[in-house]
């Protein structure tokens, strides 16, 4: 028997609502705290769609964003991951999580001021999901970096970026729950 969130997936989809409108609404309790994710033309402080006119610009153009956490302590360090939770697609994630960035040993005063010093353990990669794939949601996670830790990728980790587990990862490192966390859904730039 149908749930009534079954029920309510279904009627959105009949009433008209977009794949995008789904995805985000199922996904809007990952986006919270005060992060932003700031490219040259997007801000982005909320779960979003990128819009048709800036896909190309995002995935081929714009290299690194800027962080800013204006609730960061000056005290800690943090950690910050991006990944893929739908590659290659949403409906096939069979390298779920493909992991885009993750960078370590963050000073919270950084993230006050929307600079990301600290240890990259994996270079940005921009969200370029592949053609005729569907949307992509990409996601950032920050936590806190427990005091006098090390924090690394594994030889595994490092041999692929394809079948990431960002809470396996969280947990070997007792990150705990994300302090802030957002997203955005973006489809290859040539579809339609």
């Amino acid at each position: 028997m149908a749930g009534p969130g079954l029920f309510l997936l279904l009627s959105l989809g009949i009433l008209g609502f977009s794949h995008a409108d789904t995805l985000i609404s199922m996904d809007s309790s990952f986006c919270h705290g005060e992060l932003k994710v700031i490219y040259p033309e997007l801000d982005i402080d909320r779960c979003l769609t990128i819009p048709e006119n800036l896909r190309k610009k995002i995935s081929t153009v714009w290299h690194v964003p800027q962080i800013y956490f204006s609730g960061a302590n000056v005290d800690k360090d943090y950690i910050l991951m991006m990944f893929d939770p739908d590659a290659p697609s949403h409906s096939q994630p069979t390298r779920a999580c493909w992991r885009h960035w993750l960078v370590v040993d963050i000073k919270g005063i950084n993230l006050k001021e929307g600079r990301l010093a600290g240890t990259t353990l994996t270079d940005y990669s921009s969200p370029a999901p592949p053609r005729n794939s569907g949307l992509h949601r990409y996601q950032f996670m920050l936590f806190e970096q427990p005091p006098h830790s090390t924090v690394s990728l594994s030889e595994e980790e490092e041999a692929s970026l394809g079948n990431w587990d960002p809470n396996f990862f969280a947990a070997r490192f007792n990150l705990g729950n994300p302090v802030a966390a957002l997203q955005f859904l973006t489809q290859n730039y040539m579809d339609e």
